[in-house]
């Protein structure tokens, strides 16, 4: 048997191995099962072709070099926990205007996530050097210096609150956190079951389902505990941006007094069990008959998940890539690595207990609370998840919105286009703070 051959052969019986892992999960899950067997034969014959052409351990070294190399995801602030309504703590970050806090932690490790799954920071891109380091600094540095022009008296500044994705933490608004920092005051949070959050009290007993109406209520037990008072700038990626939908919906008077712009990434109000996800019609149909009832089986089966989904690395980067960035081929692989693992932290428990809360999502509504703010709407044009389309409707409902689709930008925009949001973001909170001020002065 040739050197060729032999890898072949290894190759496949690797793939099959990690298949039968994906099918045991789905055993008893009956329809949804059988699903998932068709996900593992067709993942394992990806894998077997992808190893035909490069090494395996190869592959893991390259994974393993990128995690060491670089900085995303090791910025810090002083911590701090909000309470939600079920005892759950929520673990949120505070940047301070003018303050060095939040260096990068020691080895770029920032401990233990508590919501079941370690959540080491990511290091995981290669340091950008010379003339594009300079460049990159240059830009943030004069945003920086726009801002605090812009902003004047700290009094009237408000603070800017980001709320994450679905399977991301805090740390993916890396590049927007660096830009703001030291010019603004922030609060980055982590959803909860997610990054350094507790695991959702009320999913545990099983005595309160996850809901976009939930979270809602968990920003603003963050909002109380991180921001007394003072105005704030709300900014929502996916479903961060439903949350903040959620919280306008559940609390417009909170909004109408304390939030003077909002920004809304990558996300949707509604219609989400409509969204194609680049299938065909009858895939489309599939998967979202299907997608409930597989995550249920695989979050029953969770060792045996975290098995496959180690086995076939390989086929899940290929897929994040896919379903992260609008053109993959051209993002820089410590940043595509650095999205990988933050989707790798969650566990597949935690995906399956939030996905059906998309299916109900509808806050159209709830957006006519922003309506009298300054407002960003933006998305990749390439977005599979949430569709450009989805924000153009967002901008509808908000005519006096700024409304950037980024052509070629995936539903990752802040870390596939993060100089073009960190833009969007800077002008953004400038009006706002314009508008903080005319509004403090109308009341005097």
């Amino acid at each position: 048997m040739t050197e060729g051959q032999e890898a072949a052969a290894q190759a496949v019986e690797t793939a099959v191995e990690a298949a039968g892992n994906w099918a045991r999960a789905g055993r008893h899950a009956g329809v949804a099962g059988a699903a998932i067997g068709v996900v593992a034969a067709g993942a394992a014959a990806g894998v077997a072709i992808e190893r035909l052409t490069v090494g395996r351990g190869m592959r893991r070294r390259a994974r393993l070099a990128l995690d060491a190399a670089g900085p995303y995801g090791t910025l810090r602030g002083t911590p701090g926990a909000a309470i939600a309504e079920d005892g759950t703590e929520l673990y949120y970050e505070v940047d301070e205007p003018g303050v060095e806090t939040g260096r990068p932690e020691k080895d770029g490790h920032p401990g233990k996530s508590r919501n079941g799954k370690g959540g080491k920071a990511d290091r995981s891109a290669k340091p950008v050097r010379g003339k594009e380091a300079r460049a990159a600094q240059e830009a943030q540095g004069g945003l920086r210096k726009r801002l605090s022009a812009a902003l004047g008296r700290r009094a009237t500044a408000p603070t800017v609150v980001f709320s994450h994705g679905y399977c991301l933490s805090q740390d993916s608004w890396h590049f927007q956190r660096s830009a703001l920092r030291g010019a603004v005051r922030t609060v980055h949070w982590d959803q909860r079951s997610h990054g350094r959050s507790s695991r959702g009290h009320g999913q545990i007993d099983g005595t309160e389902p996850v809901t976009i109406d939930l979270l809602g209520r968990d920003l603003k037990a963050v909002l109380d505990a991180a921001v007394p008072e003072g105005p704030i700038v709300l900014v929502g990626h996916s479903m961060g941006g439903m949350t903040v939908m959620a919280l306008a919906d559940q609390f417009p008077e909170y909004v109408a007094e304390r939030v003077v712009g909002v920004a809304l990434i990558g996300t949707s109000a509604g219609r989400l069990s409509e969204v194609g996800f680049g299938l065909p019609s009858m895939g489309v149909k599939a998967f979202h008959w299907l997608a409930p009832g597989v995550l249920k089986a695989l979050g029953w089966q969770r060792e045996i998940v975290e098995r496959g989904r180690r086995a076939t690395a390989d086929l899940f980067a290929g897929l994040i890539k896919r379903y992260s960035f609008g053109t993959p081929e051209k993002v820089d692989p410590g940043i595509a690595r650095f999205g990988e693992r933050l989707i790798e932290a969650t566990p597949i428990d935690v995906v399956a207990e939030f996905f059906p809360a998309f299916a109900v999502h509808d806050k159209t509504e709830a957006l006519v609370a922003y309506d009298a703010v300054p407002s960003l709407v933006l998305a990749g044009e390439n977005d599979l998840i949430t569709p450009a389309d989805h924000s153009r409707t967002i901008a509808e409902v908000l005519p006096d919105a700024e409304l950037v689709c980024v052509p070629g930008a995936g539903h990752l925009v802040m870390l596939e286009r993060p100089e073009l949001v960190n833009e969007h973001l800077v002008s953004l909170v400038e009006r706002a703070g314009a508008a903080a001020r005319s509004s403090r002065h109308a009341r005097a």
